[in-house]
């Protein structure tokens, strides 16, 4: 069972716990995610099963999309609602002021990661050193904020002060958005921290396209879930094609080099990362096109794929009506 499964993941579970739950329903032990969500976020997160946990890489660096809540007038700790408030100030914003600092954090920006974050420092995990007590210094680094926009939200109509913040960010991997309602909270003078988070877009996917973990458990006792699965190349459909016949992607698969001119569309590099596809067009491998010696070398190689079977069972599932016999 090989393939891409989207989920959309609720708050207050972690991106491993729901890995877990998801290899307990495939009965299958090879499932990995592509990126990860803090327990308090929901929304779409990919899980790559089988053979296409290899392609995890391509997707962790695919631009994301979410929407948010931000709290103005609060810092915590871990720069979401989730920690502990260690800073109030007064929060006299406008909406004019809103739309004074957004500019600052659209385009190539420095970003502080959060305390409480992944990021190793030393060989540890920043977090745990920060629930030990220790205060860490994290270096700034680079991101892009591709689209951002920030929507006021006044609780007293007769005030023109905003309270919270709704937002929609389009960014680059690695960005937090944690970190850009903290550093949003001190451009506007007042510290913010994030309230509520939802991923909607990574990379080519949606949150349209992603199954409720109940619904997947019903898919899994309707005996049709590997039915859900994207097949494995969607991971990488932004790379070049290139069709081989059977002989070629055989050969390929063994190991070996093919040579001469090959339909693939030119990037104006040296070498070409592209996904090749057999005579029947199924996914075999990924290949590293030389374009200057016109030579294609095997660079991940793929079992076959099982052929998808009886869809009108899974749109039954995702409609919530009965499958069919």
């Amino acid at each position: 069972m090989d393939g891409l499964l989207l989920i959309d993941k609720p708050g207050g579970m972690t991106s491993h716990d729901v890995v877990a739950r998801a290899r307990r329903l495939l009965r299958i032990r090879q499932i990995g995610h592509a990126g990860t969500l803090d327990p308090m976020a929901t929304g779409l997160l990919t899980l790559c099963v089988g053979h296409a946990v290899r392609l995890s890489e391509y997707l962790l660096g695919k631009d994301k999309t979410y929407t948010g809540r931000v709290k103005l007038g609060e810092r915590t700790s871990t720069d979401d609602a989730e920690g502990e408030i260690i800073e109030r100030r007064d929060a006299r914003v406008t909406a004019e002021d809103l739309a004074r600092v957004t500019p600052a954090f659209i385009g190539d920006i420095l970003q502080t990661p959060p305390q409480y974050s992944a990021v190793q420092v030393q060989g540890r995990r920043a977090y745990r050193l920060a629930r030990q007590g220790e205060q860490v210094d994290l270096p700034p680094r680079p991101v892009t904020i591709h689209e951002l926009t920030l929507t006021p939200v006044i609780k007293q109509p007769a005030s023109p002060f905003v309270h919270e913040i709704e937002l929609r960010v389009t960014c680059s991997a690695g960005a937090y958005i944690r970190a850009l309602a903290r550093d949003i909270g001190e451009a506007l003078g007042c510290g913010a921290h994030l309230t509520a988070l939802r991923r909607v877009r990574s990379g080519s996917f949606t949150l349209a396209d992603a199954l409720t973990l109940d619904e997947v458990e019903q898919a899994a006792r309707a005996g049709i879930l590997a039915e859900h699965l994207l097949p494995a190349d969607r991971a990488v459909d932004d790379m070049p094609r290139c069709d081989l016949d059977d002989d070629a992607a055989r050969r390929l698969q063994m190991g070996q080099f093919v040579t001469g001119a090959l339909p693939i569309a030119s990037t104006g590099t040296s070498s070409v990362t592209c996904r090749v596809y057999d005579g029947q067009g199924r996914f075999v491998a990924l290949g590293l096109y030389d374009t200057e010696r016109a030579l294609l070398k095997p660079a991940k190689v793929f079992e076959q794929p099982r052929p998808a079977a009886n869809a009108s069972r899974a749109a039954c599932i995702r409609k919530g009506g009965a499958p069919p016999p």
